[in-house]
């Protein structure tokens, strides 16, 4: 248990260190990150809320960077609703053999962070 605490923190400080990933580099390392932390940066679409059986909310968004998705879980509110994001969590890529081999991609957010908004601090009318 404690080897295994240290590994994914020892991967945590390695992806931290390298700085985000794109979503398409993140997809063509996926069997090499399967189950390690990523830092993951993209444009968030298509956010939805979600009830969770226990009455809490959580939230799902699609996480691309014009030429790859990956899918993205938030037990937490993001801060921004769309736009460019950061994503940190755990990475998932499970493979399912049904007729056609087919996998599906995840990322359980720990934290989404959203750059500051860049427009004019005066206010929208500049004031």
């Amino acid at each position: 248990m404690l080897l295994t605490n240290a590994t994914r923190i020892l991967g945590l400080l390695l992806v931290a260190q390298a700085g985000p990933l794109s979503v398409s580099e993140l997809l063509v390392n996926a069997e090499r990150l399967n189950g390690q932390p990523v830092i993951v940066s993209g444009t968030m679409s298509n956010l939805r809320t979600n009830r969770w059986r226990r009455g809490g909310r959580i939230y799902t968004f699609d996480l691309g960077d014009g030429t790859a998705t990956v899918h993205v879980t938030a037990f937490a509110e993001p801060p921004c609703r769309s736009g460019t994001v950061t994503v940190e969590g755990p990475f998932e890529s499970v493979r399912k053999r049904v007729k056609a081999s087919s996998s599906f991609e995840e990322i359980t957010a720990h934290n989404v962070t959203c750059p500051p908004d860049t427009g004019d601090p005066r206010g929208p009318n500049g004031k």
